[in-house]
């Protein structure tokens, strides 16, 4: 969990600023449901301490029925348990909304929760709280995206609403090397066709475009060749490991006329 905590930080620390002042803890949890970052308010350390909604106590549902973050990593969604939608009578008097985060593969990571111990938590704030969760959800799993495939150009696919975050990481030759579970989904990438090699410009339906590049890299080739040499058609051809008549040809095809 150390790269997703690093990933992590920035948002955990964006989300408490929001609602910190409130009454509410924010707490990152690994995939068996384990809070492993938190960030609250001095004053409220107590309550929640006692309540158990600290680094290293255990929320699976497992072990505590429905709760905000076992139940959100059992469904791998979104959610929000209220008071006494909890298993346990023990934590009716605190409000849990929890998102899911998967990591660069698409598999689920980690879980990303604001839990409250107001009483007056009204339903309106209850929805712009989860509002906020499921966006810093998903800048986590970017941030994450972008530290593993750091050397690769990441590309936003211009796919539905409900999709925001589908990145694909993509290397120097063209070829598609990861996906967050959102471009998965939208595009229908999965492992395998990943392990086999995907072209970036057949996934985002930019095939055409990918011809224009690759006859432009064509001609600039073509355009350097001649000039080196002067506009020595022999010279050109030998240089480039073609045939004078294969030079020729490509010469009329981009319309690229000898330097006088």
């Amino acid at each position: 969990m150390e790269r997703m905590i690093r990933a992590a930080e920035t948002s955990l620390n964006r989300l408490y600023q929001a609602v910190g002042g409130v009454g509410c803890c924010v707490m990152l949890a690994d995939r068996d449901g384990i809070p492993i970052e938190r960030r609250g308010a001095v004053a409220d350390d107590e309550t929640f301490d006692e309540w158990g909604l600290w680094t290293g106590t255990v929320w699976s549902e497992d072990s505590e029925g429905t709760n905000g973050i076992g139940t959100c990593l059992a469904d791998q969604r979104p959610l929000t348990i209220h008071r006494d939608q909890h298993f346990f009578s023990r934590n009716t008097l605190m409000s849990c909304t929890t998102a899911p985060v998967f990591d660069h593969e698409g598999n689920l990571a980690a879980a990303l929760d604001v839990s409250s111990c107001r009483s007056d938590l009204t339903e309106g704030f209850v929805q712009l709280i989860s509002v906020a969760v499921a966006d810093a959800a998903r800048r986590i799993e970017a941030e994450n995206f972008r530290m593993v495939y750091s050397n690769a150009r990441i590309l936003l696919a211009a796919v539905a609403e409900r999709s925001a975050g589908a990145l694909i990481a993509v290397d120097a030759d063209d070829l598609v090397v990861g996906a967050t579970r959102s471009a998965r989904l939208a595009l229908g990438i999965t492992s395998e066709g990943l392990a086999r090699g995907l072209l970036a410009a057949d996934i985002l339906g930019d095939a055409a475009r990918a011809r224009e590049d690759l006859d432009d890299a064509e001609r600039s080739v073509l355009q350097r060749a001649m000039a080196r040499t002067g506009g020595n058609v022999s010279a050109a051809a030998q240089s480039l490991g073609i045939s004078r008549a294969t030079l020729h040809r490509k010469l009329a095809r981009f319309s690229i006329r000898r330097p006088h």
